[in-house]
């Protein structure tokens, strides 16, 4: 009796501390729920991830706006956009990669009864944030998109909404989550991967991106472009401190996305090459940028490839060697951006002041960064910048006929290694004056594209919406411009 009783004292003890059998199908290492923060962390890096690739199957765009040529394949630099998955690996990476994520973060925090209602007013607002930001690459690149009956599982066929009405929507919810960063509630802290819980620094970035999406529309509706320009204008960045950037680390998997494809220590491909269209004009200019956006050639010579065409990799300039770091930060929205954005605005009569100004403080705050990134000392970079800011071809007196040349150019260099963001400047402003590759074996009557196809998988998986889609913004082809591009 004794030994039954020994045998079966450790099985009761045992089964005493769960409530079912269930408790031991639970595996630690793959948990069913995850904590919101993790969720946003992840949400922040799968956004930086396809803004910042440079991966051809991903994101193309630093070849349609010329920053880079290749050296063996063609198709990208002539714009198949069918021959690779890059429409439906952008469209994932995005609606899966960043919004899933944070419809879940949202989910989870509304359903938390313990969490106090202030800190869940701010850490749903950095949520916004993110999510908008997500939406506004979707729609400023497709037009029409998925976007109220997206990502709802008892929905597998989500109709498409009006680009216009998803735009007008969110720039709405960034109205609303604004306020939310000046109460006094705590936001995610660790988890926050851009500004550790800094809720002053979250206002700046939310009306940063207010100010950039409110430009987006300028042509197309300048009376609401102005009013929320005005409303932003003043609540910005204030210098290259405050930029939203994705912190990647030295070390796989959250290493920065360039160097997964072009450092030697993790690929051996030789793909890319500086295009001539960027260099020759950063040697004209004497650029003090250029040695932090490209290399010399092997014989210590600047040179850049042949847009369009195949370029020994040998024979022309590389990508810069600190754009191939793998803790290269990723960013999102810059200062130099929010300065050049500021300069159009005091044009086109949104805001006072001087356009001069803000585009000088653009262009150096662009300087900064870049030279900083190679290690030049704050003396020399204040010299750089003023003479280069004194040449006539960059002056803002001098630079261009019109603004938006002056400033589109100059937007152009200084969005360098942000090839979506500059696809959007260059569609915007219409400037510089790129084209297409012509002559030798390229084939006649390409186009830049001026917007992206939607994935194959929605033809065969939605293809009715997808239908729908197409014909309302004129047909789903690169040559079809979105509403706000007017000119």
């Amino acid at each position: 009796m004794k030994r039954l009783i020994i045998f079966f004292l450790p099985i009761l003890l045992m089964t005493a501390c769960v409530d079912s059998l269930d408790d031991y199908n639970v595996d630690q290492k793959r948990p069913s729920e995850v904590p919101p923060v993790n969720l946003f962390s992840n949400a922040l890096k799968g956004l930086a991830d396809t803004l910042t690739s440079p991966n051809v199957n991903v994101n193309n765009y630093r070849l349609y706006v010329q920053h880079w040529a290749t050296t063996t394949y063609l198709d990208e630099p002539r714009y198949n956009v069918t021959a690779r998955t890059v429409p439906q690996a952008f469209w994932q990476g995005l609606y899966k990669g960043v919004i899933s994520d944070l419809n879940e973060a949202r989910r989870l925090l509304n359903a938390d009864e313990f969490i106090l209602p202030a800190n869940r007013d701010v850490q749903l607002a950095q949520i916004e944030v993110v999510e908008v930001m997500a939406w506004a690459a979707l729609v400023n690149t497709f037009g029409n998109i998925p976007y109220s009956e997206a990502l709802n599982p008892d929905n597998v066929l989500p109709k498409y909404d009006d680009a216009k009405t998803v735009y007008d929507a969110l720039l709405a919810r960034l109205d609303v989550a604004i306020p939310k960063f000046s109460t006094t509630g705590v936001g995610f802290t660790n988890g926050d991967l851009l500004y550790e819980g800094n809720n002053a620094q979250w206002a700046k970035f939310a009306n940063s991106l207010k100010l950039k999406l409110a430009m987006i529309i300028a042509d197309s509706d300048p009376a609401k472009a102005k009013t929320l320009v005005a409303q932003a204008a003043a609540n910005v960045f204030t210098s290259n401190n405050d930029i939203a950037a994705f912190p990647y680390i030295d070390t796989p998997p959250n290493y920065n996305v360039i160097a997964q494809n072009l450092n030697p220590l993790y690929s051996s491909r030789q793909d890319f090459v500086a295009s001539a269209t960027i260099l020759n004009p950063l040697k004209d200019l004497k650029d003090p940028r250029l040695p932090a956006f490209f290399t010399p050639n092997e014989d210590g010579v600047y040179i850049g490839g042949n847009y369009g065409f195949s370029n020994t990799y040998s024979a022309f300039s590389h990508v810069g060697d600190n754009i191939i770091e793998p803790d290269l930060e990723g960013i999102l929205l810059d200062y130099s951006e929010v300065e050049f954005l500021l300069a159009e605005a005091v044009e086109r009569g949104f805001i006072t002041g001087s356009a001069a100004t803000h585009y000088n403080k653009a262009v150096g705050a662009s300087i900064e960064y870049w030279l900083n990134n190679i290690g030049e000392p704050a003396a020399a970079i204040t010299a750089a910048t003023t003479a280069y800011l004194v040449q006539p071809k960059v002056a803002y007196a001098t630079a261009g006929a019109s603004y938006k040349e002056k400033i589109g150019f100059q937007k152009w260099l200084a969005l360098y290694n942000r090839g979506w963001e500059s696809w959007v400047e260059w569609r915007r402003l219409d400037y510089p004056k790129l084209l297409p590759p012509t002559g030798g074996n390229a084939p006649a009557g390409l186009a830049i594209p001026v917007r992206m196809i939607y994935p194959i998988n929605e033809q065969t998986l939605n293809g009715v919406n997808r239908e729908s889609a197409a014909g309302a913004i004129g047909g789903d082809l690169v040559t079809t411009k979105l509403w706000w591009d007017k000119f």
